[in-house]
């Protein structure tokens, strides 16, 4: 038997998921991207005046990127063509690419829709570019990755790249609203229910619909409570690739609230992580990293802590082990803060990268030998011990180099004790006790 293609004889009359069919029929249907398809956004500044780019959707699953592709097709009378780079190889894009020739030469264009076209590799990548210069295909690529990391410069060069919005509670909202009227009944919820769906869903508008779909099959006696949303549903787990860029952005918000001291949400950034499944162990080697290069001599048992924290979960190990990490994260959000040994340090590395072999000054050298000590090593040399102030303020840099004040503590926590003596030691060194 033949199979049926193009649509079966009772397609039309087979059960739809409830969004698809609230798909939106008109960009300004699409909810949470006003700020590209409204009338001042870029991409509907183009829609009105008919002349497509092409371009990258960048977005999290869920807020529209294949709808609004539909959509500019259907705007602008182009054939829409879609692949998904999943299920996609060279042979599909041959034939893509010869049956838009073939459509621009009766005078169609064709936009190529291309999902998760970050799945492509690089040489198929590279492979688009002649059909996107020469105006065969109009490129609309959609991804959930950064496409800075995962698309080629060549093709990004061709491109223009939008990024789409998780879509917010207002926009989710929305969508509830129109599977209410889709529907004709209200969703049996209660409202503190109804929060916890928006928030389960997690910007995603097709899983808010999904879920909205399984409550309404539920068809509770009377409105459902958190307790019995959660009993009724599935919760999917949260979006979080501890291999790309979802990773490095929660650690850096993680860092960036410890640095300016808001351990509240330094403490909620490490609860996202955990809660998606990140590796304690490496929650505990970048903070560690942050007690050196953050916190540093402002509070010298930074460092003891955040080791003592990495050592507490490798003997614990999980779940107990993470309090010792979330207690770490307290401690480095509310310690005193400087950066100045590490500033010190590259600065250190700058010159010493710049003045190349200099040697240290004979005085501070040993000499164990007769030839050396002919040679003038040791000679001169000053037992810090021996002066009356444990300091000599003898020269240790190299001979015809000037002195540089690499390390400039603040005036905050321990630092500030260090700056009294490092004074103290300048003005010894300034009046000459040697």
């Amino acid at each position: 038997m033949t199979p049926v293609t193009g649509g079966g004889l009772f397609e039309a009359s087979a059960p739809r998921p409830l969004a698809d069919r609230l798909r939106p029929a008109t960009l300004d249907a699409v909810v949470g991207q006003g700020h590209l398809l409204g009338p001042e956004g870029p991409i509907g500044r183009m829609v009105r005046a008919r002349r497509l780019a092409s371009m990258i959707l960048w977005g999290p699953p869920g807020c529209g990127k294949t709808t609004i592709a539909r959509l500019l097709a259907r705007h602008t009378d182009l054939h829409f063509a879609p692949l998904s780079a999943v299920f996609s190889g060279v042979a599909d894009l041959r034939r893509v690419f010869e049956e838009a020739r073939g459509r621009r030469a009766s005078g169609t264009g064709t936009l190529l829709f291309v999902d998760e076209i970050h799945r492509f590799n690089r040489a198929q990548q590279d492979g688009f570019l002649p059909f996107v210069e020469e105006g065969t295909v109009t490129l609309v690529g959609a991804t959930t990755e950064n496409p800075s990391f995962e698309l080629n410069a060549a093709l990004l060069s061709r491109c223009q790249v939008f990024v789409l919005n998780r879509l917010d509670d207002a926009a989710l909202e929305g969508l509830l609203t129109r599977a209410e009227t889709a529907t004709g009944r209200p969703l049996p919820l209660d409202p503190d229910a109804r929060a916890a769906l928006k928030a389960m869903a997690d910007g995603d508008g097709r899983y808010a619909l999904t879920l909205a779909e399984e409550v309404f099959a539920l068809d509770p006696p009377a409105p459902l409570d958190t307790a019995g949303l959660a009993a009724g549903i599935q919760r999917r787990a949260p979006i979080y690739d501890k291999a790309q860029e979802g990773h490095y952005n929660l650690m850096s918000a993680l860092h960036k609230s410890l640095r300016g001291s808001d351990t509240d949400a330094a403490l909620y950034w490490l609860a996202r992580m955990f809660a998606g499944g990140e590796d304690p162990r490496y929650v505990a080697r970048r903070l560690t990293r942050f007690a050196v290069e953050d916190v540093g001599l402002a509070d010298p048992q930074a460092l003891p802590q955040a080791i003592a924290a990495w050592e507490a979960y490798e003997r614990l190990g999980s779940p107990e082990g993470e309090l010792a990490i979330a207690q770490l994260v307290i401690y480095l959000g509310t310690a005193p803060k400087s950066n100045a040994g590490y500033v010190a340090y590259k600065s250190a590395m700058d010159m010493a990268r710049r003045t190349g072999s200099l040697m240290p000054p004979k005085h501070i050298l040993n000499a164990p030998t007769r030839l050396m000590k002919d040679l003038g090593y040791g000679k001169d040399y000053a037992y810090d011990h021996d002066t009356p102030e444990g300091f000599s303020g003898q020269n240790y840099f190299p001979d015809g180099m000037s002195r540089v004040e690499f390390y400039a503590p603040v005036e905050r926590g321990f630092e500030r004790e260090i700056r009294k003596r490092l004074d103290y030691w300048s003005r010894l060194r300034n009046r000459g006790v040697v």
